[in-house]
C-alpha cells in the first residue's frame, strides 16, 4: 500500500512571479511549504537567469498542468549585441567579440525577419530532454547531442528600444520557442552575435499578469497571519489561487447528470448530451490541436450540474467520453 502524501487538499493555480537566480524547482517547493500542499507541479520550468510567470498547480490541479506546456508565451528580452556566448546568454563563455555596424532599421529588419512559422534547433544549453536528463547536463559535460529541428511559430515581435547594442524586444510565440536561440540567430543574420542580458516571461497563455505574486510578497503575507506556526494564514493566501481548471482552456466541455459524475468518478464512459466548444482566440493559438490528445480524439472537461470540474476526458469514435485525468474531491 503507497505512503499516502502529507498535506492538505487545496486545489489551484498560483500565478508565480518567479526571481532571478532561483530553480523553478526551488520556488515551486517554497509556494507547496507555505499552502501546506499535498502535491505541487509547475506548467514549464524558467531557468534561474529567467524570471517571470510561473504557473504553479496545486493539488488536483497538477492533473491538467501539462496543457499549459502547450501554450503560447510572451517574453520580454534585452540581446546585447556584438558578442556571441557558449549559452547564448550571461553565464556563458564568449565565443566571438565583434563590432555593431547595423542601423536601427537593420536590426529592426532582423529581428522582423523571424515573425511567422519557422524552424528553430533548441540550444545545448536548454531543459530539452535527451535520455531522460536535461541537454543543459550533457552541454556541461562537453557532450554536443543531435538536436532535431522543431517547428515554432512567433505570433508578434516588438522592438521596445534600440539604445547603444543594446536591443529590448517582447516576443509572443508558441510552444517550444527558446528565446535564447531566437536571439543568437538575430545576431547570426546582423553577422555581429548576441547575447541574451535579461529575460522575463510576462504571459502564459491568457493568465492575467496582474494576478503574479512575487515569492517575497507571498511570504510577507504568511509572516503577517500566521500565529505561532499555524495555519492561519491559509485563509488569506487560499484566495490567491486562480480555478484549478484554467490550464484547460483550451478544451471543449460537456455538463453530466448526478449520475453520469458517479460512474465518471470510476473511469466509466458516457455519451454527452452537449459539448460546448471552447471560446478563445484561434487566430493566435491552434486550440485544435491543443485539444487533441496523443492518439488523436478530441478531449474534453466533464462538470457536475453546480459547476465544479471532474474530469478530462477522450471523445471516442463511438460517441463515448472516456475519463482519462479523474479529479479527486
Amino acid at each position: 500500500m503507497g505512503r499516502r502524501r502529507k498535506g492538505r487538499a487545496i486545489n489551484g493555480v498560483f500565478l508565480l512571479d518567479k526571481p532571478l537566480g532561483e530553480s523553478s524547482n526551488m520556488v515551486l517547493q517554497k509556494v507547496r511549504a507555505m499552502y501546506g500542499a499535498a502535491k505541487a507541479g509547475h506548467t514549464g520550468a524558467l531557468d534561474p537567469l529567467a524570471s517571470g510567470m510561473l504557473p504553479i498547480c496545486l493539488g488536483e490541479a497538477t492533473k491538467f498542468s501539462q496543457f499549459l506546456l502547450n501554450a503560447d508565451k510572451t517574453y520580454e528580452v534585452t540581446a546585447t549585441l556584438g558578442i556571441r556566448t557558449t549559452t547564448s546568454d550571461a553565464d556563458g563563455e564568449v565565443v566571438s567579440t565583434l563590432p555593431v555596424t547595423s542601423t536601427p532599421e537593420e536590426i529592426t529588419q532582423a529581428c522582423l525577419s523571424f515573425l511567422g512559422a519557422s524552424k528553430q534547433i533548441p540550444s545545448m544549453f536548454s531543459a530539452l530532454k535527451h535520455e531522460g536528463k536535461p541537454l543543459y547536463w550533457y552541454a556541461r559535460q562537453g557532450i554536443e547531442i543531435e538536436r532535431p529541428a522543431r517547428d515554432i511559430t512567433l505570433f508578434a515581435i516588438d522592438i521596445l528600444r534600440i539604445e547603444g547594442v543594446e536591443v529590448d524586444l517582447r516576443v509572443h510565440c508558441s510552444k517550444g520557442t527558446y528565446i535564447r536561440s531566437l536571439v543568437d540567430d538575430i545576431g547570426q543574420v546582423l553577422g555581429c552575435g548576441a547575447y541574451v542580458s535579461r529575460l522575463h516571461r510576462s504571459q502564459v497563455a491568457g493568465y492575467p499578469s496582474d494576478k503574479m505574486l512575487s515569492l517575497d510578497a507571498l511570504q510577507a503575507m504568511v509572516n503577517e497571519h500566521r500565529v505561532d506556526k499555524g495555519s492561519e494564514h491559509h485563509a488569506y493566501i487560499d484566495p490567491l489561487l486562480l480555478p484549478m481548471d484554467t490550464p484547460l482552456y483550451a478544451l471543449g466541455s460537456t455538463v453530466a447528470t448526478a449520475k453520469q459524475i458517479e460512474g465518471v468518478k470510476v473511469g466509466m464512459p458516457f455519451i454527452p448530451e452537449h459539448i460546448t466548444p471552447a471560446v478563445v482566440d484561434e487566430g493566435i493559438v491552434d486550440v485544435k490541436a491543443m485539444a487533441l490528445s496523443a492518439d488523436g480524439h478530441e478531449q474534453v472537461k466533464i462538470y457536475d450540474e453546480h459547476g465544479a470540474i471532474y474530469a478530462v476526458a477522450e471523445l471516442k469514435p463511438d460517441g463515448y467520453l472516456q475519463p482519462k485525468r479523474v479529479v479527486v474531491y
